[in-house]
Parts: C-alpha cells; sequence; structure tokens
C-alpha cells in the first residue's frame, strides 16, 4: 500500500526504491538530465468523459487543435532521394512529404488547387518527378509551383504565384520529419523543449526503422495514447512483467506544456510482487522475449546486479553486431523506458533496450477510432552491414500483434493487452453514468498534464 501520509496534494510516493535511488547505484556517471526530478502537482478534478465520446468535442479538436501542432510525419530515410514522397493522414488532413529537386525537404496539403481533389491517396508513398492531379492532369513542381494546366487559355485568372500548391510547415530532429499546418505555429526546437536538451538528435539520427506496426482501434485517439502516459496498469495488465519492472515507483515529470517524461526501471521488482526474488531471478526474467541473441544463461556475481549485468549484456551485443559504442552510456539509458512525450500524440523512448516510439492519431473523421503507430527503432550498424527500412504492416482491430511478421509473442501479447483495455476504456465511458473519470495525483499526472495543454489550445 502507498503511504498515506500527505504533506501536499501530489507527494505521496509508493514505498521502495525509488528511480533516483538506483541511478545512485548506477556503473557510471548519470548525466543531469535523468537526475533532475521535474514534478507540478496539477490538480485533482475529473476529466470530463465528453472529451472521449462527444462528437462535437471531437469536432473542436479537429478545427483548433491539429491544423496548429507539430508532429512527426515520416523520417528522412523515407524520403532519400529527389522526388520520393509520404503521404501522412490525420483526421481529415493530408499532408504530403516530399524530397524537392534540389535536395529539400517541402510539405504541401495533399489537394489539387483547382477542385479540391486528393494528389496522392491516403497512407501511401513512392517517387514522382512531379505532382499531378488525377483528376484534370493539373500538375506542380516538388517544391508545390504550378507547372502546368490543360486549358491554360481557359483560365486567365489562374496565375501560377497564387495557384501553388498549400504549403506546410515542415522541420526535422533526430531523423523525424515533423509538419504543421499552422504557419505561425512556433519552431520545432521551441515545441520540443526540454527534449533536444535532454536527448542528443543523434540518438535517434543514427538508427533506423526495423519494424512498423499501424493498428487500427477502436477508441478515441486520446484513450490510445493515455495508456502508455503511466505504468500504473502494468500490475494488473501486464503481471507477467511485474518481476522485473518496479510501476508505481516510476518517475513522472513535466515540462512546460508539450512535453512530459516517464522513468520505469528495468530490473528492480514491481512494490506489490510478494515472492522474493533474488537478483539472478530478475536477471531470468528480464530475458524473456526479444532481449538479443542469448546464448548462454547469464549470471549474476556476486555484488552485482541484474541492472547492470542486463545493460553489459546489451553493450557487448550492439557491439557484436557493429552497433555505437556503448562504453560510456548509463545502465540507466541502456536497460529503463526512458519516454517523452510530445504533444499532442507522441513518445518517444530514447533507451537502448527499448527503442520505441508511438504515435497515435484520429483515423478519419471518427470521434471513437484512432490508428496506433508503433515503430521499432534498431541502432544502424557502423560496419557497413545494409540495413533496410521496414514498411508498415496494418492490422484491424481484431487482429493479434502477434501476427505480424517478425515480431516476438512474448512482446505482441504485451501490446494486444494494452490495445485490449483501449477499446474497453472507449466502451465503459459512454456507460460510466458520472460525467468524469478520476486520475491519480502522480502516477497520471502525465495524462492531465496532456489534457491540460489540450485545453489551452481549445479554449484559446
Amino acid at each position: 500500500m502507498a503511504s498515506q501520509s500527505v504533506e501536499r496534494p501530489g507527494a505521496a510516493r509508493c514505498p521502495g526504491l525509488s528511480v533516483q535511488d538506483l541511478l545512485r547505484a548506477d556503473s557510471r556517471p548519470v548525466p543531469d538530465y535523468l537526475t533532475r526530478e521535474s514534478y507540478e502537482f496539477l490538480g485533482d478534478e475529473d476529466i470530463p468523459t465528453e472529451r472521449y465520446t462527444s462528437p462535437d468535442f471531437f469536432r473542436r479538436e479537429i478545427d483548433r487543435l491539429w491544423p496548429r501542432v507539430w508532429q512527426w510525419a515520416c523520417r528522412e530515410e523515407h524520403i532519400p532521394e529527389p522526388g520520393d514522397y509520404v503521404v501522412y493522414d490525420f483526421g481529415p488532413y493530408s499532408v504530403i512529404v516530399v524530397r524537392a529537386e534540389d535536395g529539400a525537404i517541402r510539405a504541401h496539403r495533399n489537394a489539387c488547387m483547382h477542385r479540391g481533389t486528393q494528389l496522392k491517396p491516403s497512407f501511401s508513398e513512392g517517387s514522382a518527378g512531379q505532382i499531378r492531379c488525377p483528376y484534370h492532369g493539373w500538375t506542380w513542381h516538388l517544391d508545390g509551383s504550378l507547372k502546368s494546366l490543360p486549358c491554360a487559355w481557359d483560365f486567365p485568372h489562374v496565375s501560377p504565384e497564387r495557384y501553388a500548391l498549400g504549403a506546410v510547415r515542415v522541420e526535422t530532429w533526430g531523423g523525424f520529419v515533423f509538419v504543421n499546418l499552422d504557419p505561425d505555429a512556433p519552431p520545432l526546437a521551441e515545441y520540443l523543449a526540454p527534449l533536444p536538451g535532454h536527448v542528443p538528435g543523434a540518438v535517434f539520427e543514427d538508427r533506423y526503422i526495423a519494424a512498423h506496426v499501424q493498428k487500427e482501434l477502436n477508441c478515441n485517439w486520446k484513450i490510445a495514447s493515455e495508456a502508455f502516459l503511466e505504468a500504473y496498469h502494468v500490475m494488473e495488465t501486464h503481471p507477467q512483467l511485474m518481476r522485473t519492472n518496479g510501476d508505481a515507483n516510476t518517475q513522472y515529470d513535466v515540462y512546460g506544456d508539450n512535453v512530459n517524461r516517464l522513468i520505469n526501471v528495468a530490473g528492480s521488482p514491481s512494490a506489490f510482487i510478494e515472492e522474493p526474488m533474488t537478483e539472478q531471478a530478475i536477471l531470468d526474467s528480464f530475458l524473456i522475449g526479444d532481449r538479443g541473441d542469448v546464448t548462454e544463461k547469464l549470471m549474476v556475481g556476486e555484488g552485482e546486479t541484474a541492472r547492470r549485468i542486463m545493460a553489459q549484456f546489451f553493450r557487448d551485443t550492439v557491439a557484436a553486431r557493429g552497433g555505437p559504442d556503448l562504453s560510456a552510456t548509463t545502465d540507466s539509458e541502456i536497460v529503463d523506458s526512458i519516454a517523452y512525450f510530445v504533444f499532442p500524440n507522441q513518445q518517444f523512448f530514447s533507451g537502448i533496450s527499448f527503442p520505441i516510439v508511438y504515435r497515435f492519431r484520429p483515423d478519419g473523421m471518427h470521434h471513437d477510432r484512432s490508428i496506433f503507430d508503433l515503430v521499432i527503432l534498431k541502432p544502424r550498424p557502423k560496419d557497413g552491414t545494409p540495413w533496410e527500412t521496414a514498411q508498415p504492416v496494418r492490422l484491424a482491430s481484431a487482429q493479434s500483434f502477434t501476427t505480424v511478421p517478425g515480431m516476438d509473442p512474448y512482446i505482441g501479447n504485451v501490446y494486444d493487452q494494452d490495445t485490449g483495455n483501449m477499446e474497453a476504456a472507449q466502451r465503459g465511458c459512454m456507460t460510466l453514468g458520472r460525467p468524469g473519470v478520476t486520475l491519480a495525483n502522480y502516477q497520471e499526472v502525465r495524462i492531465r498534464h496532456m489534457h491540460r495543454t489540450l485545453m489551452k489550445y481549445l479554449e484559446d
């Protein structure tokens, strides 16, 4: 049970080892960005269920939120050559991200300036020397400037200057290409702060997409995102993880309006597990599923810990595969889940052993349907070994993650447990019988932080 001795709201913490306790025992000096905590009590009011269930509320989000926020649309390696393009769709909006003739990355609204026809199919990618409307043949250069139109004599009122494709703000960080429909949006670096100051962009630039799953979900996009903003659910949803996961001892931090963080430790059992756990038992439980090529049993020596053995195992594994030198990288940065949420819909995990990126977006104009992008990034080999960017695998809501080619069944089952919760939460909010849902002061502060920023956009 958590301590009930509370000096002020949000001050209570689960007893036992904290994240900072474990960081002090790290085998390497831990950087300041991990040792500095940044929690803020944001209130304890219920979150109105209409934010998940109301089509009218969803329409406000479509009108006032989604056209004004930065979100990653693709990776730079998706568009390596001039003419390469990716179509990114969110809600009713569609953007073409393209590598122009001069090598610059451009983004355009995916709509013909003639009669609004979508220029490229949703969720598509490919390569083309120009952008041509499939309806009447109006054509644009890759930079968005008007190239030609059939029967130009009949359009004396059309000038190339006024009929360039609708420009979309585009910037890059960490190998990700971000877009924003708002021409007056703040610069990306300002929007992402303090993430770039905590995690160098090179951490993500030096990785490639080893797997990408797009799963359709029968729930509001916020319910989907919130499932990964707390570790409070682990003890009930993922009991198989409790032997190596410090669920209730997770650290939560909030920064400004757009960024918050979770540090969930590995190699530290749940405070709620009743069986006694030796360091060897913790290590044996951790090395289940897709944790690398374990060819022989790893042993915890006298005076060592499972966390240190895990970290060294990954240092050695990455080096053997031609990856980057991790000799100076801390145990925490290797084995822990260090997740940065960037408003409104994306999470970046900087850890080596959990190299995941999440993205959540509305599925068209459906308030109760969303798309969950699960991306697994692996280090690019430094020895010249070839790598290939994985193509998205699309799953219907009823399909299991375990059916994805190459997906470890153990990991796939974890995500099935998560997505099952999401759809149950959507159905439950419709029949709850009271107007709001309740959040924990500390463990669910990231959800409240997200909603605080959400309402700033909707009430602005």
